[in-house]
């Protein structure tokens, strides 16, 4: 590109991002709505769930019981482990159905005759395991359960002169290799996504604008009119796209660091480094780009800038793939992945959260081709631009 070129380049980056800053309600929605209010929307949800499980798992466990004759020493001490002890519902099924109880707990009328036979004595937990409400409950219950049938167990076997410790052929230990940072990397598994869509769609506004809306007040065609280039002009205004998406991609890691280091605690820190944030930014810019030439495609092929907005549904889809495809189905790291679109960035955030090291080679493969996807959609949105039809709104 000649300097020519990158001086037309520059002019028509300058005039978008002008144009686009004097309209102070959508550069306020930009870059207020979209870095505060994911973050805090963040944090509000984990700390609203942390409040839940810790309210039920601090707070006496309400559990209804059937039988309660056949084990008045389980009942018993069951009322001794913070749980209150109530009357069955007459119909067990419909009040699960019904959410009037979690879980309920029935003991079966063959319990007295089993126990006193040293057989295993039957109980059931009745719960419906697709309501997470009732799963906290359940929980508590099974372990509880789970601990009186190996203290009882245990006695047993002391009555009769043996130690309990012959029933327990191994120990097994637990050491945990997963470190403060990789725990946050699973709690904020999400936030890869969020990120994504943040850099994918940072320039929407701008590039349609630019594009479709120009087009439709039918002030393109005396831009396309000049001597510059249209390579150049089409440039200027991906970079002016790319350069607003960043700078919203930023304010938007700079909240998150805030927010969840100055926001009420959760026992979660989104507590990063400098060096860490440069990166996350350096992950993220292949996807702006690859946001805006895409859209830049759209928006020149859309005759409005509601038949351009109108594929923005679809386009807020794509950064999901991944995450909803990694969550259900976790994959280990391979080098291929960082060549994928969306997938490599996906993976580099959750690497860079967990405190993970990226090697030259996963950072070789992941730009190389982050921006050789990017460069190819840039090629094709500024052939795009020669056609005569463009300028056309009608």
């Amino acid at each position: 590109m000649n300097r020519d070129a990158i001086s037309a380049l520059l002019v028509v980056m300058a005039k978008e991002l002008r144009d686009l800053f004097r309209d102070k309600r959508t550069v306020r929605v930009a870059l207020l709505m979209g870095p505060v209010f994911t973050p805090l929307l963040m944090l509000g949800i984990i700390a609203l769930t942390q409040s839940r499980m810790s309210s039920q798992l601090e707070k006496p466990l309400e559990l209804p019981v059937v039988g309660t004759r056949y084990a008045p020493n389980l009942v018993a001490w069951l009322g001794g482990q913070n749980v209150h002890v109530l009357a069955a519902p007459t119909d067990t099924d419909a009040a699960i159905r019904d959410q009037d109880t979690d879980v309920i707990l029935s003991i079966d009328k063959t319990y007295p005759d089993d126990w006193r036979a040293g057989a295993p004595a039957k109980v059931a937990i009745i719960h419906d395991s697709s309501r997470q409400d009732s799963q906290i409950p359940f929980e508590r219950l099974q372990a509880l359960l789970e601990t009186y049938g190996r203290t009882v167990g245990s006695l047993r076997l002391l009555v009769r002169g043996v130690s309990p410790v012959i029933a327990t052929p191994m120990r097994v230990a637990d050491r945990d290799l997963a470190t403060p940072e990789s725990k946050r990397g699973v709690a904020l598994s999400f936030l890869p996504y969020l990120l994504i869509l943040s850099g994918f769609l940072g320039g929407a506004a701008l590039v349609i604008d630019a594009t479709a809306g120009e087009r439709e007040r039918q002030s393109l065609e005396p831009l396309l009119a000049t001597p510059a280039s249209r390579g150049a002009i089409m440039s200027g205004k991906i970079a002016a796209a790319c350069a607003f998406g960043m700078l919203n991609l930023a304010l938007t890691l700079i909240m998150f660091k805030l927010v969840f280091t100055l926001g009420p605690s959760t026992g979660l820190k989104f507590d990063v480094s400098a060096l860490t944030l440069c990166k996350l930014l350096l992950v993220l810019l292949p996807v702006v780009l690859l946001g805006t030439t895409l859209l830049t495609l759209i928006a020149a092929s859309s005759k409005s800038v509601k038949e351009a907005q109108s594929y923005m549904s679809v386009l807020m889809l794509l950064p999901l793939v991944p995450t909803l495809v990694l969550m259900i189905n976790p994959i280990k790291n391979q080098l291929w992945q960082f060549a994928v679109p969306l997938l490599s960035q996906n993976q580099l955030i959750m690497k860079l959260l967990r405190g993970e090291a990226v090697s030259g080679g996963e950072w070789g493969v992941y730009l190389v081709a982050s921006f050789g996807v990017g460069a190819a959609l840039w090629v094709l949105a500024a052939r795009l631009y020669h056609h005569e039809k463009l300028a056309i709104s009608a």
